[in-house]
């Protein structure tokens, strides 16, 4: 994206931020799902903040001193917080381990927050405004959260908290208050097939669907390894009295468990929403296949199945085994639908 470029299913947001210009509040709340451009939007509100001299439309003119800072990534008027881990994921690291030997944290620490306060206590570089972007909000730890408070509570002068979450929800109430909620539309469908054809994702349609509508998502998953495991496994799932559960097992052994647990997730709903009401929300390609699998198949197998892998998920993230894991699942898939 160039700098001043939003995604095209942000222009009412946009034009809704522009709004607050005027009387900026201490604190913002960008909320929405994962994988809509949140982050994205938030930086370029924030560079055109703290841009000298922004158009007419409100973006960055790319050229003042500021968006030359910006460009470097050494704007004295503005701090991106992030847990260690999202902050790495541009760098090449060897196996992830930052130089401490540690696995890099997935939380914002409360050492982060409190090296805030340098940067709060000086005036603007340019006597203007300052803006912090917390992203994600909910990865800070308890008392990271407690020390912002305090920040929110009496920022200093033209200090904008920008604080950006998928799960608005896990926040502390006191922090939830002393920010402005702003809900992020979920892109239009058209907007986002069309964006996403233009990344050159193959099916555009069908991977926005997949992604839960979430493009930036569906550009992640059209990269990922994942994508020949997954379709082998829909091929499997589409015929379960003829699946060898320990072939495919074997098959997705090194695929991330949360993903494959996902993906059968979604499988399940749809067949679940094809008996109940007719209709598909992850795979449209998929409609005769799936109206013929689910005619013989109990509504209230397709229930215990979805409860099944909903106490996967939880497991997922703990399984020393993927193999086993899989093969459990995967049985558990084969003798619901064909009992």
């Amino acid at each position: 994206m160039s700098m001043d470029a939003i995604y095209p299913w942000q222009q009412n947001d946009w034009a809704r931020l522009q709004e607050l210009r005027k009387r900026p509040p201490n604190g913002i709340l960008l909320k929405g799902t994962k994988g809509i451009g949140k982050l994205d939007l938030a930086i370029r509100f924030a560079r055109s903040l703290l841009c000298q001299h922004p158009d007419e439309s409100g973006f960055a003119c790319g050229q003042c001193p500021s968006c030359h800072w910006f460009g470097q990534g050494s704007h004295p008027d503005y701090k991106l917080l992030q847990p260690e881990v999202l902050s790495q994921e541009g760098e090449e690291t060897d196996d992830s381990k930052s130089t401490s030997g540690k696995k890099p944290s997935k939380q914002i620490s409360v050492d982060q927050i409190r090296e805030l306060a340098n940067f709060i206590s000086m005036s603007a570089h340019q006597g203007g405004r300052r803006v912090v972007i917390i992203h994600p909000a909910e990865a800070m730890n308890a008392n990271a959260a407690n020390a912002l408070l305090k920040n929110l509570e009496e920022p200093p002068h033209g200090l904008l908290f920008i604080l950006v979450s998928h799960k608005p929800q896990q926040l502390l109430p006191t922090i939830l208050s002393r920010c402005l909620p702003f809900a992020l539309s979920a892109p239009d469908a058209a907007s986002a097939t069309r964006w996403l054809a233009q990344q050159g994702v193959k099916n555009p349609a069908e991977a926005l669907a997949f992604s839960g509508f979430a493009p930036l998502q569906a550009v992640q998953l059209d990269e990922q390894l994942g994508r020949e495991e997954r379709e082998k496994l829909l091929r499997a799932v589409r015929q379960p009295a003829a699946m060898d559960v320990f072939v495919l097992a074997e098959v997705l052994q090194k695929t991330e468990q949360v993903l494959v647990v996902q993906w059968l997730q979604q499988w399940c709903y749809d067949l679940s929403s094809m008996k109940q009401t007719g209709k598909l929300r992850y795979h449209p390609g998929e409609e005769a296949a799936i109206k013929k699998l689910v005619k013989s198949v109990e509504p209230l197998n397709l229930a215990r199945l979805q409860k099944h892998l909903q106490t996967a998920k939880r497991e997922a993230q703990h399984t020393l085994n993927p193999k086993l894991f899989f093969e459990s699942i995967l049985f558990a898939y084969r003798q619901l639908m064909l009992e």
